[in-house]
């Protein structure tokens, strides 16, 4: 089946297996070579693409890696790379990266480049920081760091008048990307009046949402296989809330939860939250119940929704059911879920005025990395006393974990050091972490118990710092 897209100026239709990545299709098959093959991981950024898609009426760009990204996810979308930004001159962002410069060998410099052009495509405030946090993908081989957030600052001044109207008119106007971005949006209308949806099926096929776990895991073995694409389907989309609960759709990303206006209300500290978790195009690709249903034992947004005590949706043709999030995993990699269901939706609980919220992570970089050990904890409050609490870890055992004994011991507790000393003990006794390259299992079951402690501490700012963290560390 034929996969309609735009790409750069022109319009595609890909002929080729749906579940090859959009990287071999613009190397091999369209021969634009500025798009560098590097880790194939998600990792590096050399791959970078800019997506385009219209969204309520609205023309959105975002940065992905085009390594983890299957051609069935692009259709009836806009795919950008470095070639599609060309201008007769150095477009401006190119030219701030010349005049600084911050390419040396030049292998990375066009996934740079992609980043920052997706920056000045976007709605964020042109400030120094989010200029910087638009390349958080992407690594530089040569250690041209300076050079290249210097560039990064002349972006932002680029925008420096926008106030607020349409991104992709802006930047035209002010040549900072050509002027064939105007025409795009009518262009994908016309294409997506003609498209049918891609949408999850009956049966067995292979469910795709961002890619970005199954290309890493199972990249041969993708590029053939029979796979429905749920990025496609729109009923997957959305967050709402009707009162106090709030409703995920199966394929909203990450970046989409970071972008739900009312989600801040209810998690002030989302956007510290998620800096944690992987880059910006991984973010704008990985689905939350994608994240679930890998199964890994140290999932981000897993423990992240263990401790909110999230319910899942599993749908298979006309039958759903509903599946306690703390139920869903029965062993190392197995799930109560049915070959043929998928996650239509997830719900959950807002946070009211009487409850806390905080999310942990220990890695090996403080972002972009995979967790040694992660936590969250929600206590609901009344005064200085707990009234319920949910607390959850990973990277300490086979599967992500709901610290069961851990929460059952905090409810009714008045909050104290002694009390916060006793529920990080009963968290490392839940524990059975293994060693690996992350770390000895006694040092995992320390990072738990820090990682709890590192809870109360950012929840109650009146207890006693040194005394809680201090560590005995000749037992490790």
């Amino acid at each position: 089946m034929a996969i309609p897209f735009i790409l750069n100026q022109k319009n595609v239709s890909a002929t080729i297996a749906p579940g090859e990545t959009v990287l071999d299709f613009v190397r091999y098959h369209q021969h634009l070579t500025g798009t560098k093959i590097g880790c194939r991981e998600g990792d590096c950024g050399a791959c970078t693409v800019l997506v385009g898609e219209v969204i309520n009426g609205e023309m959105i760009y975002h940065s992905v890696t085009s390594c983890l990204m299957p051609v069935g996810n692009a259709a009836g979308k806009h795919i950008v790379t470095v070639e599609g930004l060309n201008m007769d001159e150095l477009n401006p962002v190119q030219q701030a990266m010349s005049d600084e410069g911050a390419t040396q060998c030049g292998f990375c410099t066009p996934g740079f480049v992609v980043s920052l052009a997706g920056f000045c495509l976007s709605k964020k405030e042109p400030t120094y920081t989010n200029a910087i946090a638009s390349i958080d993908g992407n690594i530089c081989r040569c250690t041209g760091y300076k050079s290249i957030e210097k560039a990064a600052a002349r972006v932002a001044l680029l925008l420096d008048e926008r106030k607020g109207g349409d991104p992709v008119l802006y930047a035209t106007i002010k040549k900072i990307i050509p002027g064939y971005f105007n025409q795009v949006k009518s262009r994908l209308e016309a294409i997506q009046k003609e498209q049918k949806q891609m949408a999850p099926q009956k049966g067995t096929l292979k469910i795709v949402g961002g890619g970005t776990d199954l290309y890493v895991q199972q990249h041969s073995t993708m590029v053939e296989a029979d796979l429905s694409f749920v990025a496609n389907d729109a009923t997957l989309k959305g967050i709402v809330h009707v009162g106090n609960r709030c409703n995920i759709g199966g394929a909203a990303t990450v970046s989409d939860l970071i972008n739900c206006t009312f989600f801040h209300d209810y998690f002030p500290d989302i956007i510290k939250f998620t800096k944690l978790v992987s880059s910006t195009p991984i973010r704008n690709m990985a689905t939350i119940a994608g994240n679930f249903i890998n199964a890994s034992p140290i999932g981000d947004l897993t423990i992240f929704f263990l401790a909110l005590d999230a319910n899942l949706h599993l749908r298979s043709g006309k039958t759903l059911r509903e599946v306690r999030l703390r139920e869903f995993y029965k062993g190392y990699k197995k799930l109560d879920k049915k070959d043929a269901e998928y996650i239509e939706s997830i719900s959950f609980d807002l946070t009211g005025e009487d409850e806390l919220f905080n999310f942990e992570k220990v890695s090996k970089r403080t972002h972009l990395d995979i967790a040694s050990v992660n936590s969250a904890i929600r206590l609901k409050m009344a005064d200085n006393t707990i009234i319920t609490a949910g607390v959850s870890a990973g990277g300490v055992g086979p599967i992500p974990l709901y610290l069961k004994q851990t929460s059952t011991f905090l409810k009714g507790k008045t909050i104290d050091e002694d009390v916060v000393l006793e529920a990080a003990a009963i968290a490392a006794s839940e524990a059975t972490p293994i060693s690996d390259a992350r770390g000895t299992a006694a040092y995992k079951k320390l990072l738990l118990q820090q990682l709890i402690k590192a809870h109360f501490i950012m929840l109650f700012k009146a207890l006693p710092v040194d005394k809680l963290m201090k560590i005995e560390y000749e037992e490790y």
